[in-house]
This record gives C-alpha cells, sequence and structure tokens, in this order.
C-alpha cells in the first residue's frame, strides 16, 4: 500500500513551478484538461493506441491563427492502458512533476489494488476510497450511506427476497466494467429473465452472483455534482445533469405498444453515453447539500482522510409523501464525468463565473501551492 510518506517524499523531488496535471485519455480528461490550462498548469494525457487521437491531435496544443488552442500539452501513447504501470512510465510522469487526476476509467482500465500498491504517482483525492463505487466490496457505497444516513433503495439480499418491483444490476458479460440491468417483480421472473440473458451471453453466471438487487425507485433522475475542499472545509454543488443511456433513449421514444413490440426483439441497454445539464427545484438544495455533508462525514471516518475534490450523488426524487425527497441510487468518488455541469447555474451562483469540475480541481491544487498545504490534497 502507498503511504503518505512515500507520496511526500515524491512531491519533495517535484518542481512546484512546473507541475503537471495528469489524467487516463477517457472519460472527462479533456474537461480536466481545460481546466488545468484555466489555472496555468501544463497537462500530460496517458492514451491507449488506437484511441488516441482526441488526445494527441484534435486536441493537442499548438498554435492557430497566432493564438494557442487545445488542452493537451504531453500525450504519451501506450499499447493499453495498464501499461501506466510499468517503473518506466511511471518514471516519466514522476519527472514531469505529474499529479494525476481519478476518473472512472483509471479505475476501470487500470484496477483499485493496482491503483493502492502500485501506482506510485501522487494522485489527487483519496486512492483508498474509490473502490467503494463496487457493490463487491465489504463497506461499499451502500455501507456509506447506511452509515451516513443517506436513502437509498431497499437492497435484496436473495431473489428469494424481491416482493415487488426490482431493478437487477449485474456486470456485462463481455464488459465486465459496464452494467446489464434488467427488471423482476419476483423471484421466478428473476431467474427467468436472469437465465434468458445468459443464454443470449448478455450476462454469466459468476456476474449473476456478484448481481445487486434493489427496490426499483420511480422518480426524477438527478446527478448532483458537487466538491469537497479540505483547504475550506466546505461542500459545493457544482452543477447538476442527468444521463442519455443506450438503447433505453430511442425506445423511450416509441409509443407503448411499439415500445413492447421492439423488446421483443433485442434487450434494454442503459450503457451511458451522454450527459445534459439541468437545475433543479431551489427548495430542494438544501436537502441535496445536507445529504453530500453526510457523505463526506461519513467517508472521512471510514476511510480517512475521506472525500477530497469532486463527489456526486446520482439520484431520484420522488413525490413522496409528505414532500419530494431525494433517493441515492449511486454514487461516484471522483470526477463525476459530465462536462456539461458547469453549464447549470451552481457554480456561478457560488463563484461569479461558471466552474468546471476540472477547474475546480486545479483552483484547489493552484491555492494549495499558497497556502503550503498540497499534501492535503493528495494520496
Amino acid at each position: 500500500m502507498i503511504g503518505k510518506d512515500e507520496i511526500a517524499s515524491i512531491i519533495e523531488g517535484y518542481s512546484r513551478d512546473d507541475l503537471r496535471i495528469g489524467v487516463l485519455g477517457s472519460h472527462s480528461a479533456l474537461e480536466i484538461c481545460r481546466g488545468a490550462k484555466d489555472e496555468g498548469f501544463k497537462t500530460v494525457v496517458v492514451c491507449e493506441k488506437g484511441r488516441e487521437k482526441t488526445y494527441a491531435n484534435y486536441y493537442r496544443r499548438r498554435i492557430i491563427f497566432g493564438r494557442e488552442v487545445g488542452v493537451v500539452d504531453d500525450a504519451i501513447i501506450l499499447d493499453k492502458f495498464r501499461e501506466i504501470l510499468r517503473d518506466d512510465v511511471q518514471l516519466e510522469l514522476r519527472s514531469r512533476s505529474t499529479i494525476f487526476i481519478p476518473h472512472r476509467s483509471l479505475c476501470v482500465y487500470v484496477g483499485y489494488r493496482a491503483l493502492e500498491d502500485e501506482f506510485r504517482i501522487p494522485m489527487f483525492g483519496n486512492r483508498f476510497l474509490l473502490k467503494v463505487e463496487e457493490r463487491d466490496v465489504e463497506r461499499n457505497q451502500y455501507y456509506l450511506m447506511e452509515k451516513a444516513g443517506i436513502p437509498h433503495p431497499r437492497i435484496f439480499r436473495d431473489p428469494s427476497e424481491i416482493d415487488g418491483l426490482a431493478l437487477v444490476k449485474a456486470p456485462e458479460a463481455a464488459r465486465g466494467f459496464e452494467r446489464a440491468f434488467f427488471l423482476a417483480s419476483s423471484p421466478r421472473e428473476f431467474e427467468e429473465k436472469a437465465e434468458d440473458l445468459i443464454r443470449k451471453r448478455a450476462l454469466t453466471r459468476e456476474g449473476l452472483e456478484r448481481a445487486v438487487i434493489e427496490e426499483f425507485i420511480v422518480g426524477a433522475p438527478f446527478n448532483f455534482n458537487f466538491f469537497y475542499s479540505p483547504l475550506t472545509g466546505e461542500v459545493e454543488l457544482l452543477g447538476v445533469d442527468t444521463r442519455r443511456q443506450t438503447n433505453l433513449e430511442g425506445i423511450m421514444r416509441l409509443p407503448a405498444p411499439y415500445q413492447v413490440e421492439v423488446l421483443k426483439h433485442m434487450e434494454l441497454k442503459t450503457i451511458e453515453v451522454g450527459h445534459i445539464a439541468c437545475t433543479v427545484r431551489e427548495s430542494l438544495l438544501e436537502r441535496a447539500f445536507e445529504l453530500a455533508e453526510k457523505l463526506v462525514k461519513a467517508a472521512r471516518e471510514e476511510y480517512p482522510p475521506g472525500i477530497i475534490g469532486p463527489f456526486a450523488l446520482q439520484s431520484m426524487i420522488i413525490p413522496g409523501p409528505p414532500h419530494e425527497d431525494i433517493v441515492v441510487y449511486d454514487l461516484s468518488v471522483r470526477v463525476p464525468g459530465s462536462p456539461g455541469t458547469k453549464f447549470t447555474p451552481y457554480s456561478e451562483n457560488l463563484w461569479g463565473f461558471s466552474m468546471s469540475v476540472g477547474r475546480r480541481i486545479a483552483l484547489e491544487i493552484r491555492e494549495s501551492l499558497k497556502q503550503d498545504r498540497l499534501l492535503d490534497l493528495l494520496t
């Protein structure tokens, strides 16, 4: 396990006047790089061959019409993302005084254990907290939500417990990091649908054993994207979004009779492919902040130093009674990956201008250098 002393020793050898913001070339790398450039940092993106052009070509830093454009100063191209663990690659990142920003793709392609034990690059945020997003971890997100007193869907420990409409979340057969969803309203329906999906190779029996079965919540989906600053001790709401999912979006656009017909010939997919910036009724904001602050407190107690920087409460707003409330069905404890949140009014209401997640991270790092508190942000 990589300890605080080792990170402090690495930072001691860094050039604090020439720190670079590093990120894996996927997920929300462009937003992170744009924010870094806005705060005067250089950037380095670690790319995988075959999917590097976005960063190494289209958004590389260069001069057009006499002005600097692009956000990627350097691209390191590897055959596979996981090669970032190679000693020579890590040495290259450290030689550039790189602070790495975690997002979902880093967790998926490199792995939680490797990030905790092998990735010797100072990381913004708490690398030991990232794994709580996975359902098969002992002190996972459900544990944290229980401890924090955050409303969340009821969990069915076994298919035999299903006594109403339930949402089953299991790893896809082809891509274990994506989840395959299906609905079931009884133990029998669970077994029938599971067998059908296994037969169609959408699921595996091993994946089904790792499935989470939770109460299906009917409400309006909103993701609250927050930021906790160790420098100020405050929680900030950076923005709100909702998701676009395929092929759910297309099916929802059809009249109900046609939906039934289409679903006879294809499986419902809920893979996130985009985000929509949105707003929420102002009277619900205090409740959202309350839940966020509870999570920060619980995470600090269970995984010290707790949450550092961006996190999100993926939620449903339900009608009550007695009044509307927020039910959280998923947590993100790193960059949530919704670049459109800066187009909602919430960060501007606080800062006076729209603040992206990427820029808020860079601003925190910049201010920590002024206060000589950089290590408070890193693990």
